[in-house]
């Protein structure tokens, strides 16, 4: 899998335990990397972890809940106590369930959890990793949106909102970090079965549709793996010309025309 060699970096992926973060941190650790997982999920954090170094993989495990700015604080010091540098850093935290409800029968604490753990803690990460960073060679930074920054379904809105947000911090971060040779990256997920990804308890093995999968244009349904190789090549030197830019990956579907 490894298309970039991470050999004696640290990579930081919160949001690490499950899914799409977990596609992402086995990624950079089978190219070498030593990565460190943070969760609020800690059963799945310590699941995660046996999984990575069953594969003889170098990792670490640290929670974390990214809206908290005092937990985010230690997490960053804890980084540069145990490791002394910090050459990545994946926001890829959040509240996936992007359903909310109505906006007259929503509560707002709600909308405002949504906003605090998908934009404000990409932001605590970025603000107070920054002195590591700016330590490496080479860093980057790779926030992961959503295709439902660019288009939605009825009652997502605070999800939405959330990762339209998170794209705009993508590209004003890029500009800000630039004189610290920090790029800074977007990838935009569409549909990621992440099943076989989650802890034992909630693992389920994939069952899609013929129309499940003839909705992308790819003809399948994503998978972590599809969004973890676009990771390496993104924070490697080999884009070291690209920054404040996001990339959709959704097999098509965001491109293809539906008629009602």
């Amino acid at each position: 899998m490894a298309t970039a060699d991470y050999t004696k970096k640290v990579v930081l992926v919160t949001g690490g335990a499950q899914g799409i973060g977990l596609g992402i941190a086995q990624a950079f650790a089978q190219a070498g990397g030593h990565v460190v997982l943070t969760d609020t999920d800690e059963e799945a954090g310590q699941e995660a972890l046996q999984r990575l170094q069953a594969r003889q993989l170098t990792a670490s495990f640290m929670p974390c809940d990214v809206s908290v700015e005092q937990e985010v604080v230690s997490l960053m010091q804890k980084v540069e106590e145990e490791h002394g540098q910090l050459d990545v850093l994946v926001n890829n935290a959040g509240i996936a369930d992007p359903f909310i409800g109505n906006p007259d029968e929503m509560q707002m604490s709600e909308f405002d959890r949504v906003l605090a753990v998908n934009l404000r803690g990409p932001m605590l990460c970025a603000k107070y990793g920054l002195p590591l960073l700016r330590k490496s060679a080479h860093p980057a930074i790779l926030n992961i949106t959503s295709t439902r920054a660019f288009m939605s379904e009825p009652d997502t809105f605070a999800y939405s909102a959330s990762k339209g947000g998170l794209e705009a911090l993508t590209h004003s971060l890029a500009v800000s970090l630039a004189p610290d040779r920090i790029r800074v990256n977007a990838i935009a997920p569409g549909w990621i079965e992440t099943g076989p990804w989650q802890k034992e308890k909630n693992r389920y093995e994939p069952q899609h549709t013929r129309q499940d999968k003839e909705q992308h244009p790819v003809g399948r349904i994503g998978e972590p793996q599809d969004i973890a190789e676009a990771a390496l090549f993104l924070c490697s030197d080999k884009a070291g010309f690209i920054t404040g830019q996001h990339l959709v990956i959704d097999g098509g579907m965001t491109i293809k025309m539906i008629y009602a």
